[in-house]
Parts: structure tokens; sequence; C-alpha cells
């Protein structure tokens, strides 16, 4: 049975797109999803998936049969067709991926909004510090310019549409350095190398780093944000999920930036109150403790403690150094 060509294009375009879909939804190459912010995130990279499925079908199946349609056959040692230029399939083959370019990025950019990357309250949260920049040894430290021309630029993930102007339900304070993550709660003076939060709150993380530069990244949530010496970057998010979750510097800030790694603990209201007032607790406990040393007994200064360091460990006194000087 001789089929037309326009019936078998209309087949294979029919099987093309159904596998596309299919694999665009089902790929499985995604973490688990555990903040209201992830599902925007995948949506736009099953979006992706599924262009770049078909289009990778598209173009193999073309090699394929070419490769077998116009192989040549035992005994022609003639040349192909001499075709110059075909101005219909140059306009075809520019205007698809031209068209398939801006639906991406009219896709994202509505992606960034709803996820609140537009919100201007989220726009110059901090300043340049230009001494940062200048410390030694902090060659990928610079910071970068959140101001040019007079114009403020966007400086993190604030509110989403339609809750601009809320306050956050918890707001952390977060400073990387090498090579780890200190988390402060202004609220309650907490200090923690775990970030924990409640699920189902609007949190608000202040994103600052004390060294070089670094980036803030959860997977599972589809979050990252820049940590800049000098600057704050601000990043709301909302955790759905209730687990623990790794926290990872995306940004490579130096020779040990693998093992800068911590984790955030996703716990329902109930657990984080009390985790919470159970912080608070042993913080006061520490400071009454530490009220109630003899001053012999607490905590030497940096000089007193380097001072006994010379004396004791390199045999250098108080006369060495006075012949020194």
């Amino acid at each position: 049975m001789n089929i037309p060509n326009s019936i078998v294009t209309l087949i294979a375009g029919i099987v093309l797109t159904l596998i596309s879909l299919w694999y665009g939804q089902n790929h499985g190459l995604m973490p688990v999803a555990a903040s209201e912010e992830a599902p925007l995130v995948d949506s736009l990279f099953n979006a992706m998936m599924t262009i770049a499925t078909g289009l990778f079908i598209l173009v193999q199946g073309i090699i394929v049969i070419a490769i077998i349609r116009f192989r040549r056959r035992r005994g022609d040692t003639s040349d192909g067709p001499p075709i110059d230029g075909n101005l219909s399939l140059e306009i075809v083959w520019t205007a698809i991926p031209t068209i398939m370019v801006l639906a991406i990025a009219l896709y994202s950019f509505e992606i960034y909004n709803a996820m609140g990357g537009l919100d201007s309250a989220a726009s110059g949260s901090g300043r340049n510090n230009p001494e940062l920049a200048q410390k030694p040894g902090s060659a990928i430290a610079a910071p970068m310019p959140k101001e040019r021309d007079g114009e403020d630029l966007a400086a993190g993930v604030g509110a989403s549409p339609g809750r601009e102007g809320s306050a956050a339900d918890v707001v952390v304070d977060v400073k990387g350095m090498q090579y780890a993550w200190i988390f402060t709660y202004p609220d309650s003076g907490i200090v923690a190398g775990e970030l924990h939060v409640p699920a189902g709150k609007d949190i608000k993380l202040n994103i600052t780093a004390s060294d070089v530069l670094h980036a803030f990244w959860i997977p599972q949530f589809r979050i990252k944000q820049d940590a800049i010496p000098g600057s704050t970057n601000q990043l709301r998010f909302h955790p759905q999920k209730i687990g623990d979750y790794p926290i990872i510097c995306a940004e490579l800030c130096g020779a040990y930036h693998g093992v800068m790694k911590t984790r955030i603990i996703v716990e329902s209201p109930e657990e984080f109150q009390q985790w919470r007032q159970e912080r608070i607790a042993s913080s006061e406990t520490d400071n009454n403790q530490l009220s109630m040393l003899a001053p012999s007994e607490k905590t030497p200064s940096d000089a007193e403690y380097a001072s006994r360091y010379v004396e004791e460990k390199m045999g250098i006194d108080q006369q060495v150094l006075q012949q020194l000087h």
C-alpha cells in the first residue's frame, strides 16, 4: 500500500509530539519539590525539556532517514545534485528557533515574576562596601556593582505578586564564609550553623558574605542567591514539605569549596517554636554560667591568648620583645 508522504509526515509529527510531551513531564531529572516556588521552576524546566526532546528526535530522525534513503547505491559513482541556496528553507529554520527562544524568554520572565524577582522592595537592599573588595587575598571577592549610572539593579527575590509589602513570618540573616554558613535570627539572637524554618511560612533570608563570593543554593527548593561581600541580597521562599535538605555553596570559593555544605531543616510550626525556645533557654544558661565564673576563668581575649602562646610555645618573653623593639 502506497501511503502518501503527507499522511506519513502527519503521523510522524503526532508521534514525535506525544513522545516529547511524555518525556518532558516524566524525565525524573529534578529532585523532590519541597517549596512553593519549586513547581514554578519545574514547569519551565519541563517546557524546555519537551522542546529539547522534540528537536533531538527530529534532528536525529532526519539524519538517520537521510543516511538510509540517500546512501550511495552499488555501482553509483555520480555526484549529488548541485543545490545552491533555498530562501524559504533558510527563513523557516531561522524563524522557528527565534520563536522558541522568545517564547522561553517570556515564560521564564513570567516565572521569575511569580517567584518575586520583580519585587521593588528587594531592589537596593544593600550597598557596596569597597573596603571589603580591597581585603588581602580576596581577588575573587569583588562585589558586583549594584548601582550603575544612578540606577538600582534588583538585588534578590522578594515577595511574590499579591504579597508585596507584607512582612515575612521568619527573617534570618545568612553569612557565608570560607567554608561555612552562619545563620542568625535577629528577633531572638539565635546563632546556628543549620537553618531551621517552619513549613508553610514566608521565609526571608538576608544573604551576605564576609570574605569571597559564595552562592546559597537549596536544590529541592529550586532557589539560589549570590552571597556578596559588602552587599546584602534578599531571598524569600515558602517551604512546604517537612524534611532535611542540603544547603550547598554553588560558587567556587576556594580550595575547600566542596565541603561548604550544611542543611535546612523544615519543621512543623510547633516543632520550630520548640527548637527556638530550647535554643533561647540554652543561650541564657550559658550566659549565666559564664557570668558566675571568676575573671581568671573566663575566656581570655585574643591578645591575652596570643601573648600566652608566644611566651609558652615560642619561648619569647617580654625581655626579648623589648630587645626587638
